[in-house]
């Protein structure tokens, strides 16, 4: 017997082996360099790998540029111009994500250097809080957590194969190596130890769960097909030579394994726990780039694997997406606590994205990765914002009714904080609102009127709860010992200042970027 050896096309996955390359010299880089050099040299490598990455991204797509896509490592990935939309959103999300991240690694200088600045997110400038958080920043030992970094870029790596994979065992593989690093990265808080871990824990059980339907589901569907290739399934489902039911079982335990992983109702129990308990900057790199990378593999699933059995799978979505529109704002609207009124509003918007998902077409398609790259830049921003307000004891202040004033004390924290409140909301010149006008309209022109009708509605009931919040931060008075919004560094200011740029370019300019949606709006089959 003739064995062919494995071909591998290393210009079309550059990206992924420039990242994942990455991953491994940053864990080589915690074996063997001294602790004191650690941090300095993590940081090289997670952006000089992620900038290398998309500039691979970018010269992709120009090759492609014309063509629908090419099919690499013997067909095992796809490179296709929604693939690369979808790896160079991830990527600049990762960018953000992983500055935040590296707030929680700068030592203090205040009072000397055995101090602490970073705390679960943000650099806290003594000068710029009461004496008491003052003294708790400059006496804290500082605990460097470089480990971070390969961790998190395990988990870029794994969100950009997940969508770009042309086979369910590899997507499968993607699906485990974004979820492992994710799971020890939300148990890492240095302070409110306890909560952290059991947001781990609960987030690794239940995400084990759904890894286990997601793997039955491909069992099935290679009984089915007797292939793991997605078109191979394709071709078997239009010719109709397989047992359906043995499809249609296969096609829901996959689903379930992707819902969770979006966070759709019924499948969302664990966002609100997993985003209150996580270190705030994990939340808002996971809110943000898990979605885009499994509403990805999502879209790859059901326009290019099971587009003949639309018939079948679009009632259950519309069950789905429905449910996770009503379930997520109605729950939202009597959450005290902001971070879990953003993890319930991230629920929301899950069923708006579906909205675009069921429309099957490639009005869908585009205007899902038009959301998906707006919803991104909002989500990091809103819990960038979110981290950097603390109470006397330096302790992340998330309770609702101490934001009291927020926005009167510290105008400028509170007016980014409301853009982005607003653009959750779909308020014009915000991008939320070309976000939802763009699903809306194809899930419309898809035949999916009741559904946009839905979308409508609950969009105006949201509006209510994130109003609700601008309105205590401007007009409401402040509790008799309000929380302090920490001192900003440069890289938490770039941060909360890109995100804020692009949420409302997009809202005022959305064409460059609706262009670039609609040039990637065609999958490889």
């Amino acid at each position: 017997m003739t064995l062919t050896p494995p071909t591998v096309e290393y210009g079309l996955v550059s990206p992924l082996l420039i990242i994942f390359g990455v991953a491994i010299a940053g864990v080589i880089v915690e074996a063997f360099l001294p602790r004191q050099h650690r941090y300095r040299a993590q940081l090289l490598l997670a952006f000089g790998g992620m900038a290398a990455a998309l500039v691979a991204v970018v010269m992709l797509a120009r090759d492609l540029h014309g063509s629908v896509g090419r099919s690499a490592v013997m067909g095992a990935v796809v490179v296709d111009m929604p693939a690369l939309f979808l790896q160079g959103t991830i990527l600049v999300v990762g960018v953000l994500g992983v500055l935040l991240i590296a707030e929680r690694e700068i030592p203090a200088r205040a009072g000397g250097d055995n101090g602490e600045r970073g705390l679960d997110g943000f650099t806290a400038q003594a000068s710029a809080v009461p004496g008491s958080v003052a003294e708790q920043l400059a006496t804290k030992a500082a605990v460097i957590q470089t480990e971070v970094f390969p961790l998190t870029m395990f988990a870029i790596g794994g969100m950009m194969l997940f969508p770009a994979s042309d086979d369910l065992l590899t997507m499968f593989v993607a699906l485990e190596v974004l979820s492992l690093p994710l799971y020890l990265l939300c148990g890492l808080a240095r302070r409110r130890r306890l909560l952290s871990q059991e947001a781990a824990l609960k987030y690794f059980l239940l995400g084990a769960f759904s890894s286990a339907f997601f793997l039955y589901g491909v069992g099935m569907l290679y009984g089915y097909a007797g292939t793991l290739d997605l078109d191979g399934i394709a071709a078997v489902v239009e010719s109709g030579s397989g047992k359906t039911s043995l499809a249609l079982i296969g096609m829901g335990l996959l689903l379930v394994g992707v819902l969770f992983k979006i966070g759709a109702v019924p499948f969302h129990s664990w966002i609100p726990d997993v985003y209150q308990g996580a270190p705030t900057a994990i939340t808002a790199f996971m809110a943000a780039a898990t979605k885009i990378a499994a509403f990805g593999a999502m879209l790859r699933v059901f326009y290019v694997a099971l587009p003949e059995l639309r018939d079948d799978w679009r009632p259950v979505l519309w069950i789905i997406a429905i449910l996770t529109m009503v379930v997520g704002t109605v729950t939202a609207v009597t959450q005290v606590d902001v971070k879990r009124m953003l993890a319930y509003s991230a629920v929301a918007h899950t069923g708006f994205i579906l909205t675009g998902l069921i429309a099957g077409t490639e009005a869908g398609l585009s205007s899902t990765l038009f959301y998906l790259f707006a919803y991104g830049f909002s989500t990091v921003g809103a819990f960038a914002v979110v981290g950097l307000v603390r109470d006397a004891a330096g302790e992340e202040d998330t309770a609702m009714a101490r934001w009291a004033g927020l926005g009167r004390r510290y105008p400028i924290v509170g007016i980014v904080f409301s853009l982005f409140l607003l653009a959750f909301a779909g308020i014009p010149l915000t991008s939320g609102f070309v976000s939802k006008f763009a699903v809306f309209k194809a899930a419309g022109e898809g035949g999916a009127i009741p559904l946009v009708v839905v979308g409508v509605v609950a969009s105006a009931i949201a509006a209510y709860f994130y109003v609700r919040v601008i309105v205590l931060m401007f007009f409401t008075d402040p509790p008799e010992d309000p929380p302090t919004v920490v001192a900003p560094s440069l890289p938490s200011t770039a941060v909360v200042t890109v995100t804020a740029a692009v949420t409302f370019a997009l809202g005022a300019l959305p064409q460059p970027l609706l262009d670039m949606a609609n040039n990637a709006d065609q999958f490889l089959r």
